[in-house]
């Protein structure tokens, strides 16, 4: 009989990358029970832009691609949930929430949680479990740092009442998992004897994949993922693209775009310059990427958010997955990485301009040799080291430590 496994969601969408498309399905193919409970905002699951899925998965309980997907009311959660901030002696009402409850029910070996809410529904669920004499495994698998240590949107008691919760809870946790070294290093500076693993938000290696060539005097530049005003700046990518176009013949291409009820207005003179893709699927994205020479990710006020500067995120590793070296601000972790595998310019600056990034990318165009070797070294590391497939040993040896 396989193991069972619980995934609870609190934010994201039921098909997110990491946690479906990768983690899920992995454990999947490893031979575990899996099902993920995840939630429905206004009556609707939503995808990775926020579009409600009106047309499908409506049923409150359903199997996708071998997965049991459960769902619960959004909204309804959030209060309960939120008893987190309050004083521990008062957890147990929080734990009175559709997420916990849901938990309860699938009777799981290992509960794997996603998100600071949805941990504090994990904390209900393997307490209330073990008074009824089951003893469960729960994995933190953080995404992001939260709560970001210098986030000045929240008040500096509020952080620290949230990070003091977050000690609390990790104390109950048998593994962590983060997505990158930053990340967890911090935690081991709260606490040496957590037990932390790092899994990449890596893609699994792109098939029929061709070396680029780099020939002619033109560039073709991409931003991949959500385009807002601290990542994607809608109001660089025209800047990047006038300075650009006025020397080299240049395109940008954006693989993603705006969320749901967003809109991204070109100006006249650049809609041929820029090329809006929008929302692909998961799995040609490779495709889209074929013919581009550079991936361009920015990071904006990393002054107020330690969390940006230890990021690493999806977006980094699909260009290197598609041999595209990339062009970024000076955000820690990815700055380290680059630096140390050849396969990206890193501006020299926190807060880069568009002007920074255009030079950059002309500089790089007046160099395809260099620019080529960075492909290739872009590659190399994803085949060698970095790729889902060396990720997926990863996972598959933090649930063999947990349940042998």
């Amino acid at each position: 009989m396989s193991r069972k496994v619980c995934m609870l969601v609190a934010e994201h969408p039921f098909l997110d990358s990491r946690i479906f498309k990768r983690e899920a399905k992995s454990l999947l193919k490893l031979g575990y029970d899996v099902t993920l409970i995840v939630p429905r905002k206004d009556g609707y699951l939503f995808d990775i832009d926020g579009t409600p899925l009106k047309d499908k998965f409506t049923t409150k309980t359903f199997t996708y691609e071998g997965i049991t997907i459960v769902t619960y009311d959004f909204e309804e959660s959030r209060a309960p949930l939120s008893k987190v901030v309050a004083p521990v002696s008062q957890w147990e009402i929080g734990f009175n929430n559709p997420l916990t409850e849901l938990g309860i029910q699938q009777d799981a070996d290992i509960y794997h949680v996603h998100e600071y809410l949805s941990l504090f529904a994990g904390i209900g669920v393997k307490r209330l479990l073990k008074q009824r004499n089951k003893k469960v495994k729960l994995i933190y698998d953080s995404h992001e740092l939260t709560p970001d240590p210098f986030d000045s949107r929240n008040h500096v008691n509020h952080r620290n009442n949230l990070k003091e919760k977050l000690l609390v809870m990790l104390k109950e946790v048998d593994q962590i998992i983060t997505i990158s070294h930053s990340i967890k290093s911090w935690f081991l500076s709260q606490d040496p004897t957590f037990s932390v693993e790092v899994i990449y938000n890596s893609h699994p290696l792109a098939k029929n994949y061709q070396t680029k060539e780099f020939t002619g005097n033109g560039l073709i530049a991409c931003y991949e993922g959500n385009i807002d005003y601290k990542r994607g700046s809608k109001n660089k990518i025209i800047q990047i693209t006038e300075q650009c176009a006025t020397s080299i013949d240049f395109q940008f291409k954006i693989i993603g775009g705006t969320r749901f009820g967003e809109t991204f207005e070109l100006p006249n003179h650049v809609r041929d310059k820029i090329k809006l893709t929008g929302w692909v699927d998961y799995y040609s994205i490779s495709q889209h990427m074929k013919d581009v020479e550079i991936g361009w990710i920015d990071y904006e006020e990393l002054n107020t958010s330690l969390n940006r500067s230890y990021a690493m995120p999806n977006k980094f590793f699909s260009f290197l997955n598609n041999g595209v070296p990339i062009v970024v601000n000076q955000c820690h972790e990815m700055e380290s990485f680059l630096r140390t595998h050849r396969c990206g310019l890193v501006i020299n600056k926190k807060h880069a301009t568009a002007s920074d990034y255009a030079e950059a990318m002309l500089y790089l165009a007046s160099n395809k040799k260099m620019l080529k070797q960075m492909s290739l070294n872009a590659r190399k590391v994803m085949e060698e080291i970095y790729c889902w497939e060396k990720m997926e040993n990863r996972l598959k040896n933090v649930y063999h430590r947990l349940i042998p």
